[in-house]
Protein backbone atom coordinates (compact mmCIF):
# COMPACT_ATOMS: atom_id res chain seq x y z
CA UNK A 1 0.00 0.00 0.00
CA UNK A 2 2.64 2.30 0.68
CA UNK A 3 4.22 2.17 -2.73
CA UNK A 4 0.90 3.21 -4.43
CA UNK A 5 2.21 6.51 -2.69
CA UNK A 6 5.81 6.67 -3.00
CA UNK A 7 6.85 8.60 -5.85
CA UNK A 8 9.01 7.28 -8.33
CA UNK A 9 11.18 10.40 -9.38
CA UNK A 10 10.71 13.76 -8.35
CA UNK A 11 7.51 16.09 -8.20
CA UNK A 12 8.90 18.25 -11.04
CA UNK A 13 10.41 16.14 -13.55
CA UNK A 14 6.59 14.73 -14.10
CA UNK A 15 5.81 17.92 -14.65
CA UNK A 16 8.63 18.43 -17.19
CA UNK A 17 7.28 15.50 -18.88
CA UNK A 18 3.76 16.41 -19.28
CA UNK A 19 4.68 19.58 -20.76
CA UNK A 20 7.01 17.72 -23.13
CA UNK A 21 4.36 15.44 -24.40
CA UNK A 22 1.82 17.85 -24.30
CA UNK A 23 4.42 20.14 -26.62
CA UNK A 24 4.79 17.69 -29.26
CA UNK A 25 1.20 15.62 -29.23
CA UNK A 26 0.07 19.15 -29.72
CA UNK A 27 2.48 19.77 -32.56
CA UNK A 28 1.76 16.49 -34.20
CA UNK A 29 -2.02 16.67 -33.93
CA UNK A 30 -1.57 20.19 -35.73
CA UNK A 31 0.81 18.64 -38.49
CA UNK A 32 -1.92 15.49 -39.30
CA UNK A 33 -4.54 18.44 -40.25
CA UNK A 34 -8.18 18.83 -39.49
CA UNK A 35 -9.83 16.19 -40.27
CA UNK A 36 -8.34 13.77 -38.20
CA UNK A 37 -8.97 14.93 -34.96
CA UNK A 38 -12.42 16.85 -36.39
CA UNK A 39 -14.48 13.88 -36.53
CA UNK A 40 -14.36 10.63 -35.03
CA UNK A 41 -14.62 7.33 -37.49
CA UNK A 42 -13.39 4.27 -35.23
CA UNK A 43 -10.20 4.60 -37.03
CA UNK A 44 -10.08 8.33 -35.73
CA UNK A 45 -10.91 6.80 -32.09
CA UNK A 46 -8.55 4.03 -32.56
CA UNK A 47 -5.14 6.67 -33.38
CA UNK A 48 -6.31 8.64 -30.12
CA UNK A 49 -6.41 5.42 -27.98
CA UNK A 50 -2.91 4.33 -29.30
CA UNK A 51 -1.52 7.42 -28.77
CA UNK A 52 -2.17 7.51 -25.26
CA UNK A 53 -0.80 4.12 -24.91
CA UNK A 54 2.20 4.99 -26.97
CA UNK A 55 2.90 8.35 -24.63
CA UNK A 56 2.21 6.43 -21.36
CA UNK A 57 6.21 5.91 -20.60
CA UNK A 58 7.43 9.02 -21.63
CA UNK A 59 5.11 10.68 -18.74
CA UNK A 60 5.55 8.42 -16.14
CA UNK A 61 8.77 6.57 -16.42
CA UNK A 62 8.83 4.12 -14.20
CA UNK A 63 6.34 5.58 -11.55
CA UNK A 64 3.21 3.70 -10.55
CA UNK A 65 1.91 5.91 -7.86
CA UNK A 66 -1.31 7.70 -7.42
CA UNK A 67 -0.01 10.84 -6.53
CA UNK A 68 2.45 10.53 -9.72
CA UNK A 69 -0.40 10.31 -12.25
CA UNK A 70 -2.65 13.15 -9.96
CA UNK A 71 0.48 15.34 -10.83
CA UNK A 72 0.50 14.61 -14.69
CA UNK A 73 -3.32 14.87 -15.16
CA UNK A 74 -3.04 18.25 -13.16
CA UNK A 75 -0.22 19.51 -15.66
CA UNK A 76 -2.44 18.29 -18.54
CA UNK A 77 -5.23 19.92 -17.65
CA UNK A 78 -3.56 23.40 -16.45
CA UNK A 79 -1.47 23.21 -19.80
CA UNK A 80 -5.20 22.82 -22.24
CA UNK A 81 -6.63 25.54 -19.56
CA UNK A 82 -3.36 27.62 -20.03
CA UNK A 83 -2.99 27.27 -23.83
CA UNK A 84 -6.59 28.07 -23.85
CA UNK A 85 -6.17 31.52 -21.97
CA UNK A 86 -3.75 32.49 -23.76
CA UNK A 87 -5.49 31.42 -27.15
CA UNK A 88 -8.72 33.47 -26.52
CA UNK A 89 -6.01 36.57 -25.97
CA UNK A 90 -3.99 35.98 -29.03
CA UNK A 91 -5.50 35.89 -32.13
CA UNK A 92 -1.56 34.39 -34.05
CA UNK A 93 -1.70 31.81 -30.96
CA UNK A 94 -4.86 30.63 -31.53
CA UNK A 95 -4.46 30.47 -35.15
CA UNK A 96 -1.22 28.14 -34.24
CA UNK A 97 -2.78 26.50 -32.23
CA UNK A 98 -6.51 25.57 -33.60
CA UNK A 99 -5.84 26.73 -37.45
CA UNK A 100 -7.74 28.70 -39.37
CA UNK A 101 -10.88 27.86 -41.67
CA UNK A 102 -9.79 26.97 -45.34
CA UNK A 103 -12.33 27.04 -48.31
CA UNK A 104 -13.06 24.17 -50.28
CA UNK A 105 -15.49 25.62 -52.56
CA UNK A 106 -17.08 28.73 -53.78
CA UNK A 107 -19.69 29.70 -56.75
CA UNK A 108 -20.07 26.40 -57.71
CA UNK A 109 -15.77 25.91 -58.33
CA UNK A 110 -14.46 22.89 -56.38
CA UNK A 111 -10.92 23.72 -55.10
CA UNK A 112 -9.61 20.16 -55.03
CA UNK A 113 -6.10 20.71 -54.11
CA UNK A 114 -7.53 22.24 -50.90
CA UNK A 115 -9.86 19.29 -50.49
CA UNK A 116 -6.25 17.41 -51.24
CA UNK A 117 -4.14 19.14 -49.17
CA UNK A 118 -6.77 19.23 -46.27
CA UNK A 119 -7.52 15.07 -46.64
CA UNK A 120 -11.10 15.14 -46.93
CA UNK A 121 -12.40 13.24 -48.94
CA UNK A 122 -14.75 13.63 -52.20
CA UNK A 123 -17.30 11.60 -50.12
CA UNK A 124 -16.96 13.54 -46.79
CA UNK A 125 -16.93 16.61 -49.02
CA UNK A 126 -20.86 15.55 -51.05
CA UNK A 127 -22.22 14.24 -47.08
CA UNK A 128 -21.87 18.09 -46.38
CA UNK A 129 -23.30 18.92 -49.50
CA UNK A 130 -26.23 16.56 -49.04
CA UNK A 131 -26.69 17.57 -45.65
CA UNK A 132 -26.98 21.41 -46.70
CA UNK A 133 -29.66 20.66 -49.77
CA UNK A 134 -26.76 20.50 -52.68
CA UNK A 135 -27.61 18.16 -55.30
CA UNK A 136 -24.41 18.75 -57.15
CA UNK A 137 -21.29 20.88 -57.03
CA UNK A 138 -22.78 23.92 -58.83
CA UNK A 139 -25.37 24.45 -55.79
CA UNK A 140 -22.62 25.32 -53.55
CA UNK A 141 -22.35 28.87 -52.77
CA UNK A 142 -19.31 28.52 -50.19
CA UNK A 143 -17.94 24.86 -48.63
CA UNK A 144 -15.75 25.79 -45.98
CA UNK A 145 -13.15 23.17 -43.29
CA UNK A 146 -13.68 24.38 -40.33
CA UNK A 147 -11.18 24.27 -37.45
CA UNK A 148 -13.09 22.07 -35.72
CA UNK A 149 -12.84 19.48 -38.73
CA UNK A 150 -16.67 19.71 -39.34
CA UNK A 151 -17.53 21.15 -42.89
CA UNK A 152 -19.75 23.61 -43.27
CA UNK A 153 -21.84 24.01 -46.97
CA UNK A 154 -24.03 27.22 -47.74
CA UNK A 155 -26.58 26.38 -50.61
CA UNK A 156 -26.73 28.85 -53.64
CA UNK A 157 -29.50 30.90 -53.85
CA UNK A 158 -31.77 30.02 -56.86
CA UNK A 159 -32.42 33.11 -59.15
CA UNK A 160 -35.44 35.19 -57.61
CA UNK A 161 -35.10 33.78 -54.55
CA UNK A 162 -35.01 37.25 -51.89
Amino acid sequence: MHEMFELGMEWWEFVVRAVAVYVVVLLLTRMSGKRSMGQSTPFDILVIVLLGTAVQNSLIGEDTSLPGGLILAATLIGLNWFVGFLGARSKRLNEIVEGVPVVLARHGTIYWEQVKRCNVSPADLEVAMRANGCEGFGQVELAVLETSGEITVNKRRADGDD
